[in-house]
């Protein structure tokens, strides 16, 4: 597989420049593009990797997949892709970090997996990478440029995305923004109100909430169990730039939240940050006891049992911006004062 090495060194602190002894020390980002997927390291060790659609029968969206936060600990889930005992082993159609939508044009893109019945497909959409655009890198941040396709069940295409990832590296928190454009293409597009959107990470175990839902399980030879209540190893917790905390913070308008939790002895938080451009912003989090943690702006009327709704069109030619950042930070659970200083140089970004 021919590989493209593009090495990117980045800034170890946010808000200052490095001195000359920082810059010899700073950590190398690498970017290896190949056939059918695109690996970002950092100083050789893993931090997230971009797959498509097309080389994964099981994924219908591209993904980035594992993310893994500075001190090496995994944040996603690993199953259906890599099932890890213990696990939950609900929703397959949740895996690693991505961005869909539940009701475009009466179709749905958001539960799409190869577990569902042949006999439903023409119901679900997917959505097709088609080109790696372009792929930089600097001394403050790494970018990867990518397009994609939103097919009907019989390969109709009715949106065109663009998308930028930003990667960024510093000692305590790596970050990965995400600046997707949709265009509608020859036929209007509706995103009906759904509650199943938009920007969405699947979590480790170890960052599940303590939750009643009863699921499968993935056990030690591998095999899953019967649907059990069992909160072995949750250790999450969720909180808003609103104040909300733990299952509070589900439907409620943020313009952040994060999720904080221990993984292998080792504290670990994503924030994810809504950008002032986006559509209704600030936006609605589903942020699941389980592990879905979304940013989801179309999803009004079931996050407010029906005192609003958002039906988003576009015409023909017509398109949306919707920007995002997550941030992974290893260490104790960082202050609101600081998770709102970082929204604030988010919402800065144009």
């Amino acid at each position: 597989m021919t590989r493209l090495i593009v090495a990117l060194v980045l800034l170890v602190t946010w808000g200052c420049g490095p001195s000359d002894d920082q810059t010899r020390d700073l950590p190398s980002v690498e970017l290896w593009a190949g056939d059918d997927r695109v690996d970002v390291t950092v100083d050789g060790r893993p931090f997230t990797s971009y797959l498509y659609a097309t080389a994964i029968p099981a994924v219908k969206k591209p993904i980035l997949y594992p993310v893994y936060a500075p001190s090496g600990r995994r944040v996603t889930r690993g199953f259906p892709l890599d099932p890890v005992p213990g696990e939950r082993a609900d929703h397959p159609h949740h895996i690693g970090m991505w961005l869909n939508h539940g009701d475009v044009n009466d179709l749905d893109f958001w539960n799409n997996s190869d577990a569902i019945d042949p006999t439903d497909s023409l119901r679900y959409g997917s959505i097709r990478h088609t080109g790696v655009v372009d792929v930089t890198g600097g001394r403050e941040r790494g970018t990867l440029d990518v397009v994609a396709e939103w097919l009907s069940p019989r390969g109709v295409a009715l949106l065109e995305e663009q998308t930028r990832f930003i990667f960024e590296a510093a000692l305590e928190a790596w970050s990965i923004d995400r600046i997707t454009t949709l265009t509608a293409l020859e036929d209007s597009v509706v995103f009906e109100d759904s509650k199943e959107g938009m920007m969405a990470i699947r979590v480790a175990r170890a960052l599940e909430q303590v939750t009643g839902r009863a699921d499968p399980f993935v056990t030690n030879d591998g095999s899953l169990s019967e649907r059990v209540v069992s909160n072995d190893g949750a250790t999450g917790r969720y909180l808003s730039s609103a104040g909300l905390e733990g299952d509070a913070v589900w439907g409620r308008r943020a313009s952040w939240t994060a999720l904080t939790g221990e993984i292998e002895g080792e504290m670990v938080t994503i924030a994810i940050f809504d950008h002032p451009s986006n559509v209704n912003y600030p936006t609605h989090w589903m942020a699941r006891g389980y592990g879905l943690f979304a940013a989801n702006p179309l999803g009004s009327h079931d996050y407010t049992d029906g005192a609003e709704r958002l039906d988003y069109t576009l015409a023909p030619g017509e398109s949306v911006t919707f920007r995002y950042r997550m941030l992974i930070h290893s260490g104790p659970r960082p202050s609101s004062e600081w998770l709102d200083e970082q929204q604030v140089r988010f919402a800065a970004n144009d």
